[in-house]
């Protein structure tokens, strides 16, 4: 049986801090032979225009059709790169637990250079996956940033921050929402 997460290279991008060894997206880097952590030289104190130009280099030192693998921070990184840019190769973005970089209610000031929140339509597919009990984003703003970026929506239940924390491992009920993007790249 074929593997379609083989037919891609999964860029993984961790947001603020970085995400450690017992994160999903951590798991998922050592379960995908074709996944690789897209590298930020201050995880603490986020520069956009740093992050951007790793991503750039990222997308710019593969060959197949690459799909984003976002966690909190880095769901803004990829809606101001996808804003920006022709996606190239880059041809969905999977966006799980977007912090809410407008608020000072809910994400830290590092967090700021990131703000405002593009609110264009990805030129990709997408899904933007949230909890209800997210500490860094509401659920309606969550919903909100996905309608705005055309991107379907999931509606995770109460993960927290869909992070270490929550205790996913390698997050089963995330593959499967991963493979219906993957399936909506194959219709």
């Amino acid at each position: 049986m074929h593997d379609a997460t083989n037919d891609y290279d999964l860029l993984v991008l961790p947001g603020l801090g970085n995400s450690g060894g017992e994160h999903w997206q951590s798991y998922w880097c050592l379960a995908f032979r074709n996944a690789s952590r897209v590298l930020q030289n201050d995880w603490d104190d986020p520069k956009l225009d740093d992050w951007l130009k790793n991503l750039d280099a990222a997308v710019a030192n593969g060959t197949r059709p690459a799909i984003l693998i976002c966690h909190s921070l880095s769901c803004s990184l990829a809606a101001h790169w996808l804003a920006r840019k022709d996606p190239g190769r880059v041809v969905a973005a999977f966006l799980v637990a977007p912090s809410d970089v407008e608020s000072p209610a809910h994400t830290p000031e590092t967090t700021r250079d990131f703000a405002p929140m593009p609110r264009a339509s990805l030129p990709v597919p997408s899904l933007v996956v949230a909890s209800t009990n997210d500490e860094f984003v509401t659920l309606e703003r969550a919903e909100d940033f996905a309608r705005s970026w055309g991107a379907d929506f999931c509606n995770a239940g109460e993960l927290g921050h869909i992070n270490a924390a929550s205790r996913l491992g390698y997050w089963p009920q995330g593959l499967l929402m991963f493979g219906q993007l993957l399936a909506r790249l194959k219709r």
